[in-house]
C-alpha cells in the first residue's frame, strides 16, 4: 500500500510521530523574521 499525501499530513500533526518535530521546526524557521533562507520577495 502506497503513501498518500493525507497520510504525510496526518503523520505531521500527530505529535507522537517524528515527523510532527520536523514540520514544528520548520514552520517556526519560516516564521523567523531573522532567517536569511525565508525572507520572502523584497520585489514588491
Amino acid at each position: 500500500m502506497s503513501r498518500t499525501a493525507n497520510d504525510d499530513r496526518s503523520d505531521s500533526m500527530n505529535p507522537n510521530n517524528d515527523s510532527y518535530d520536523y514540520s514544528q521546526d520548520n514552520r517556526s524557521d519560516q516564521l523567523n523574521p531573522n532567517n536569511d533562507r525565508y525572507q520572502g520577495d523584497d520585489d514588491e
